[in-house]
């Protein structure tokens, strides 16, 4: 137990801490950079930095649910969907530096308590760990495709990340529901939908 509690905790600090490894080439690798104004460079800077953020919050997240998952399958999705995460990490983080800014100093504040609510969602069991896998995804999914009509249109380099981010949220989305997700009572929705928009006013500007 000890050994595992350590494992955890240097995930948490390699997520907060150490700059992300991608093992897919970056979705913007071969995209010009644009000529943007300096609006429109503050205004990707700002939801870069958001999705950036609900990447840190997706590693807790998960990390939480596998920590208390009891079923292997759903474990295994879980740690897949997380490491997919990982890649959006790199991703996004580079392209904040590119913008001239940084990641989100608030970081540490939502990490907690996503890490609190994955390990509270795998507690109430595997049905429901999935149904909260699936749910957040979809969120995520709706809430890139709302950035993708809010990016600058010439900021192609920040929309090619944004777009394979949104495939690939959707895909895990997919597979928890292939897996028996359970479908989460609607007051929940909400609650995570008011988090969701607590995170991005707050990470868009700090």
């Amino acid at each position: 137990m000890l050994d595992k509690l350590i494992i955890e905790l240097d995930k948490g600090l390699r997520t907060l801490c150490a700059p992300a490894n991608s093992g897919r080439a970056h979705p913007d690798q071969d995209v010009a950079e644009s000529d943007l104004s300096s609006a429109e460079k503050k205004h990707a800077l700002g939801l870069m930095r958001v999705n950036h953020c609900g990447e840190v919050c997706a590693q807790a997240l998960y990390q939480g649910q596998a920590l208390t998952a009891r079923d292997a399958s759903a474990r295994d999705a879980l740690k897949q969907a997380a490491q997919e995460e990982v890649e959006h990490l790199a991703w996004t983080e580079r392209r904040i530096r590119e913008l001239g800014g940084r990641p989100s100093l608030l970081n540490p504040l939502w990490y907690t308590g996503s890490l609190a609510m994955g390990v509270a969602a795998g507690v109430l069991g595997d049905k429901w760990n999935l149904g909260f896998l699936q749910e957040t995804e979809r969120q995520v999914g709706a809430h890139l495709d709302g950035h993708l009509r809010e990016l600058p249109d010439g900021d192609a380099r920040s929309r090619a990340i944004v777009r394979q981010m949104r495939d690939d949220e959707l895909q895990h989305a997919e597979m928890a529901h292939e897996l028996g997700a359970a479908e989460l009572p609607g007051p929940l929705k909400a609650a995570m939908k008011l988090s969701a928009k607590l995170m991005t006013s707050s990470s868009y500007h700090l």
